[in-house]
């Protein structure tokens, strides 16, 4: 039996293509979900596929990122299954596990796309330190200004306004309100306790 995955990462992604893909590919099984494909999230239609699977079965995704992020947890994945006498099959590369061919792409193209991935991660800490040597931090720039603190600092010190007004006020929302003023936080939570 041919059963189907199919996963986009964002709510707003449609999973149309993939549905269409996997039904003409002849999946009588298919599992659905929009959920991240970052190692370690948890996709639970992913995992009731993998328990529905069977002897002889075959795991079809539109394309093998489907599976995972990492090669280590695609190719554990495909271990299990070949363990468990199920195929593997990947529609946008033609990769199939029951072939000597397939494995070895398989093998080669996830170890590909690790190598890119562990590419840019080291180009991006190169960017980074590059930056700080020259003065610069990475991140996001700072929400509040010293001028910006010290007003805020002098609205909490008068008592008279709320914090949600004077957040609104500096341009900020509240969480953000907090992180610069941690003390007004320890103070709201003691007054309402």
């Amino acid at each position: 039996m041919l059963v189907g995955y199919a996963r986009v990462s964002t709510l707003d992604q449609n999973l149309d293509l993939q549905r269409d893909a996997l039904g003409k590919a002849g999946c009588e099984r298919l599992f659905e979900e929009k959920k991240s494909g970052k190692a370690g999230t948890k996709r639970p239609e992913f995992e009731a596929a993998l328990t529905y699977l069977r002897p002889d079965d075959v795991l079809v995704v539109w394309k093998l990122d489907r599976l995972g992020r990492s090669l280590v947890e695609m190719m554990r994945t495909i271990d299990t299954l070949r363990r468990q006498n199920v195929h593997f099959r990947s529609l946008t590369e033609q990769f199939d596990s029951d072939t000597a061919h397939g494995r070895f792409a398989l093998q080669m193209h996830g170890a590909m796309a690790e190598y890119f991935l562990d590419l840019n991660r080291e180009r991006t800490m190169e960017g980074l330190k590059a930056a700080l040597a020259r003065g610069r931090k990475g991140g996001r720039p700072k929400k509040l200004s010293s001028a910006d603190i010290e007003a805020g600092r002098a609205l909490l010190q008068a008592g008279t306004i709320p914090i949600a007004e004077i957040a609104k006020r500096l341009g900020i929302n509240r969480d953000t309100f907090y992180t610069y003023f941690p003390r007004a936080r320890a103070t709201s939570l003691a007054s309402k306790g």
